[in-house]
């Protein structure tokens, strides 16, 4: 009986290390894919892409920058009322790596709203970031009608909003 047991174990041990090789032969084959986004990046690339860190957003937040352009990806986690004071802005919260998420303010007397947006949804987004503690706000992902900036933008199901 002890034997069996062990054995058993052992064997749910050889799996979960053949699982965690196999997972980590995927991770690392994806290596080489870019960690900034274009508008041109298809659904199926920035679900993957959206698994990275975003890096460039992560030390962002841990320097306290701001006003600087940035391009990342991650799940829509919640979605909030839209801001009605002054200029309307569509908002919602994405996770975009495992210890950081981002409220994203889409002006929407700019741009489109993103339509059909729901929780558990992948995005990308490119536009100025602005620190807070609560790890930081995307803005200006939209076009901008003084060309004066490059503008941002927000793609969703194969659909960019600028």
């Amino acid at each position: 009986m002890k034997n069996s047991k062990y054995i058993i174990g052992i064997l749910l041990a050889g799996l979960l290390i053949a699982q965690w090789t196999i997972n980590e032969e995927k991770t690392s084959s994806n290596s080489t894919a870019k960690e900034t986004y274009s508008p041109t990046a298809t659904t199926t690339e920035s679900q993957s892409l959206a698994l990275k860190s975003n890096p460039e957003l992560q030390a962002a937040f841990d320097n306290r920058r701001s006003n600087i352009w940035l391009a990342g990806s991650g799940e829509v986690i919640n979605i909030l009322s839209d801001d009605n004071k002054g200029s309307r802005h569509q908002r919602f919260l994405v996770k975009v790596n495992p210890s950081q998420t981002l409220l994203i303010a889409h002006n929407i007397d700019l741009a489109e709203r993103v339509s059909n947006l729901h929780v558990g949804d992948m995005i990308q987004f490119y536009g100025e970031y602005e620190w807070n503690e609560k790890g930081g706000v995307i803005h200006w992902t939209h076009h901008d009608p003084a060309n004066k900036k490059s503008g941002g933008w927000i793609k969703h199901n194969n659909i960019t909003y600028q």
